[in-house]
């Protein structure tokens, strides 16, 4: 399929703005933590903020959850209105992350035609979710998208390009941005790539070999509700170039050293530890991970407690030594096996790995009208 991730009219900031109190991380980040966002709320303060376009998933069950769906829809249109973008037209941007660790990760942001995406089991789209889509996490994300007037992507799709030859095409020209991102989660560049160098972009977009082009790298959940939403927009009869049709997000290489994979755990709580016995053995990671997962399951049905997913392996070990909790420790999927797990057993179950620590995430910074 052609022309499948292309320019986009792109919203960022008026000059002027204070870049380091717009961007945020992706709402899904520090989700156990309010303190974090009340941190960032005090330090952004009155300034324009992408903090004020979305919810953390921290408040997603506050007493408050509608009020404050309502002031991040209020607070778009006032900020369309109010002359705090500038449109970057039919363009990418060239992302250039360094990270806390001083790695440097390519990024291109650009949209993503949703017409070559299918997020259900089986699918053979070109561009594959990753892990398992939970439907009961859809309805919040799709209501919220039939409601604003914008988007901002933490959507990350990788793809395979051993040759480089996505980024290696890229001549950018100005620099959009370049600043710091908040609370040490280190620094951002984006460059503007239109007219003849975007074209050599698409053109060698447009030539990667395989059955599957892009894969999920993050925000699984975000693009299958971009994609509901859409199939909502075409049975009400909407125009086939209608804006919701796409989805704005960020292209990385799986092959980018500064891409890295991390285990998430598992942690049982409130049950028999002493009688949990560690029973695994899988082919590769995906395999593995649903081993550990059906065993977790049968585990609780017969013995009670419940299951967290924990990130860091101290943190579980830690957990682990508390009176009725038992873990399972979990290697890091070698991001070599990702396309071809797809291809061969489809999504790996939820909560299969993690890309970088929380502050390595994608950041809220650009924005797409969707009207």
């Amino acid at each position: 399929m052609k022309d499948i991730f292309t320019p986009a009219d792109i919203l960022l900031p008026e000059a002027g703005t204070d870049m380091t109190k717009w961007a945020t991380v992706a709402c899904d980040q520090f989700s156990a933590q309010p303190e974090y966002w009340e941190e960032m709320s005090a330090y952004v303060g009155e300034a324009p903020s992408a903090l004020r376009l979305m919810l953390p998933e921290a408040y997603l069950h506050a007493p408050d959850v509608e009020e404050r769906k309502q002031a991040l829809c209020q607070n778009m249109e006032s900020y369309l209105t109010g002359n705090v973008f500038q449109e970057i037209p039919d363009s990418y941007i060239l992302v250039e992350r360094t990270l806390p660790n001083g790695k440097v990760r390519m990024g291109l942001v650009g949209k993503l035609d949703l017409e070559a995406y299918d997020w259900t089991p089986g699918s053979s789209s070109p561009v594959r979710s990753t892990e398992a889509t939970v439907p009961e996490r859809l309805p919040t994300r799709v209501e919220l998208r039939r409601r604003t007037a914008l988007e901002m992507p933490h959507i990350v799709l990788f793809m395979d390009d051993r040759e480089n030859a996505v980024f290696g095409a890229a001549e950018p020209g100005q620099t959009l941005y370049d600043f710091d991102l908040y609370g040490g989660a280190g620094h951002i560049r984006g460059r503007h790539l239109t007219g003849a160098s975007a074209r050599a972009v698409q053109n060698a977009i447009t030539a990667l070999p395989g059955e599957i082009i892009f894969a999920m790298g993050d925000g699984n959940h975000s693009l299958a509700a971009a994609k509901n939403y859409w199939e909502e927009l075409k049975a009400a009869g909407a125009p086939m170039n209608h804006p919701g049709r796409y989805a704005l997000t960020e292209l990385e290489n799986l092959q980018d050293a500064a891409v890295e994979f991390f285990p998430i755990h598992r942690v049982l709580f409130g049950t028999d530890a002493g009688g949990f016995v560690r029973k695994l053995s899988g082919p590769d990671t995906g395999l593995l991970v649903a081993e550990a997962d059906d065993l977790c399951a049968a585990y609780i049905r017969e013995h009670g407690g419940r299951v967290d997913y924990i990130h860091g392996e101290s943190e579980a070990r830690a957990m682990a030594q508390t009176p009725g909790c038992a873990a399972i420790l979990l290697p890091a999927l070698n991001k070599g096996e990702l396309f071809s797990h797809i291809a061969q057993y489809g999504n790996y179950p939820k909560k299969s790995f993690s890309v970088g620590h929380s502050l390595d995430k994608r950041w809220y910074l650009e924005c797409r009208s969707l009207r």
